[in-house]
């Protein structure tokens, strides 16, 4: 069972009238699994516990659980209880001051996870009490028991999915499906080539476009385990398998005899291996970074743009919720279909770690780690 941490209500009055629909409301965490709420005479009755970091640098190092003041809840505002949060490599680039946004310090860390609404502001409109939620956007920091958010701040999903998909879905699966469908008119039987295939967003690639009838080349880095992760991405819908090099070999002539050369290629890790990728791309076809693993430039050779007119593109899924934001309907539309998938067992959750908040410095620790097979998602 797991240890049950603390969220604390803003005044005893507010803890009892809130105790019946607790009650009612422990089935679903019953179903997802998660701790029961308990007060607890050892807090200030209007902090959390929360992951967080004053200065940036190494996360095993600046991250601390603290306790911290939850805000006074207004009109518009809904108090949440944090369910479950992954930690994403752009979460670790935060905090080491490297990604592209970085919040005021100190910040709480995380950017993704789904939250439980225990009470609703007077002037609440679209959700309720016992809603699953997730954040808009990112910088919103979800590695913390409880929260006081905007009703704007979140988006509300069925609580009839899985906790793990339902934690994981707003960074990676959407990056994904977005990738899948903004930048070529794909139809079944087209291709599609990518690296990071084991990555979070490659699991979830494989997964939409066999749902799609598209086929898959998955690329890998080689490694001592690399049938076992072979087979586990062909379960979930994966057409091919290859590790880096295979890329540039006389083989890659044997597996185009069975499958059309790509129209998209998505690049998850720069260097010579979105280079290779760019190779096979059939003429006109585009190839779409939204990630930097290997932390080195993407080279486009002249010949690709000259002879075969590919085009190279970017994606950063936090700027296009951003730039719908005026639009809720667009991502409604995407989560909606995306949950319609993982009811039909089309799309699961990553291979996942859970961890005990309590125990964040493994957790962390493991996310940094080369080669990692299994997302770390800390359990509230």
């Amino acid at each position: 069972m797991l240890p049950i941490n603390t969220v604390c209500f803003r005044s005893q009055t507010s803890f009892r009238s809130h105790f019946a629909a607790l009650f009612q409301l422990s089935r679903l965490r019953d179903k997802a699994n998660v701790a029961h709420f308990s007060h607890s005479a050892g807090l200030s009755a209007q902090t959390c516990r929360a992951l967080q970091y004053k200065k940036h640098g190494d996360p095993s190092q600046v991250v601390q659980l603290d306790d911290v003041d939850l805000h006074p809840m207004g009109a518009k505002d809904v108090l949440v209880k944090i369910l479950a949060a992954p930690i994403n490599p752009s979460d670790i680039n935060m905090i080491q001051g490297t990604y592209a946004i970085l919040p005021d310090l100190p910040a709480t860390g995380g950017n993704e996870g789904v939250a439980q609404v225990i009470e609703v502001g007077s002037q609440v409109t679209s959700l309720k009490t016992g809603d699953w939620v997730i954040p808009k956007d990112a910088g919103l920091g979800t590695w913390r028991t409880a929260a006081v958010l905007s009703e704007d701040d979140v988006i509300s999903l069925p609580n009839d999915i899985p906790l793990l998909a339902a934690a994981t879905l707003g960074v990676n699966p959407c990056t994904a499906y977005r990738m899948l469908c903004d930048f070529e008119d794909l139809k079944p039987g087209d291709s599609v080539i990518q690296n990071a295939a084991n990555s979070g967003v490659g699991q979830a690639v494989i997964q939409i476009a066999a749902a799609r009838g598209l086929n898959t080349i998955n690329v890998v880095r080689d490694r001592p385990e690399f049938t076992q992760l072979s087979d586990r991405l062909k379960v979930i819908g994966a057409t091919h398998v290859i590790k880096e090099e295979t890329l540039r070999r006389p083989e890659m002539k044997e597996l185009f005899k069975t499958c059309p050369k790509p129209k998209l290629a998505l690049n998850g890790v720069g260097g010579k291996s979105a280079t290779e990728l760019l190779r096979h791309l059939q003429v006109g076809g585009s190839m779409v970074t939204y990630g930097g693993m290997a932390k080195q430039p993407v080279t486009v050779p002249v010949s690709a743009l000259i002879f075969k007119d590919v085009k190279v593109r970017g994606f950063w899924v936090t700027q296009w919720k951003r730039d719908h934001s005026h639009d809720g309907s667009a991502f409604r539309d995407m989560l909606d279909e995306l949950c319609s998938l993982i009811r039909q067992k089309k799309l699961t959750a990553p291979v996942c770690t859970e961890v005990n908040l309590q125990e964040y410095r493994r957790a962390l620790d493991a996310a940094m780690q080369p080669y990692t097979s299994a997302k770390q998602v800390l359990i509230m």
